[in-house]
C-alpha cells in the first residue's frame, strides 16, 4: 500500500480550498494509499491560521509517530518509498533526487502527480 504523506502548508491549502484529499488521491494514483502526517506536524499546526480545522481533518489520518527532532523538510527523508504532498518548490527538488513520489495542488482544486516511484 502507498503511504502518502502530507506536509502541513498542503494539508491546510486542500483544507482552506476545500479540496477533497482522499478523492482526488483516488483519482490520480492507481494503488491503495494511505494518507498519513508526520507526528512533527501537529507541533506545526499550532501556530497556524487554520489549526482547529486541520485539527479535525487530522482525526481521521494516520499520524507517523517520527521520534525524530526537525522540521518536516528533514525528518521526511527518513521515510523512503513514500508519496510526499506539497507545495514546497525546494523540498520537491530534493525529493526528485531522493527518489519520492511527489503530489502537489493545481489551480487550487485538484492534485497532480509531478513525480511517480
Amino acid at each position: 500500500m502507498l503511504r502518502v504523506i502530507l506536509d502541513t502548508d498542503f494539508l491546510l491549502n486542500c483544507l482552506r480550498w476545500k479540496i477533497d484529499i482522499a478523492k482526488e488521491l483516488k483519482r490520480v494514483l492507481d494503488e491503495p494509499f494511505e494518507i498519513c502526517i508526520l507526528s512533527n506536524i501537529l507541533d506545526e499546526l499550532k501556530n497556524k491560521k487554520d489549526a482547529k480545522l486541520a485539527q479535525a481533518y487530522i482525526s481521521k489520518l494516520t499520524v507517523i509517530d517520527t521520534h525524530i527532532p526537525g522540521p518536516f523538510d528533514t525528518v521526511i527523508f527518513h521515510y523512503p518509498g513514500s508519496y510526499v504532498a506539497t507545495q514546497d518548490k525546494a523540498l520537491k527538488e530534493k525529493l526528485k533526487k531522493s527518489g519520492f513520489g511527489i503530489i502537489t495542488i493545481r489551480q487550487q482544486s485538484y492534485l497532480q502527480v509531478h513525480h511517480v516511484l
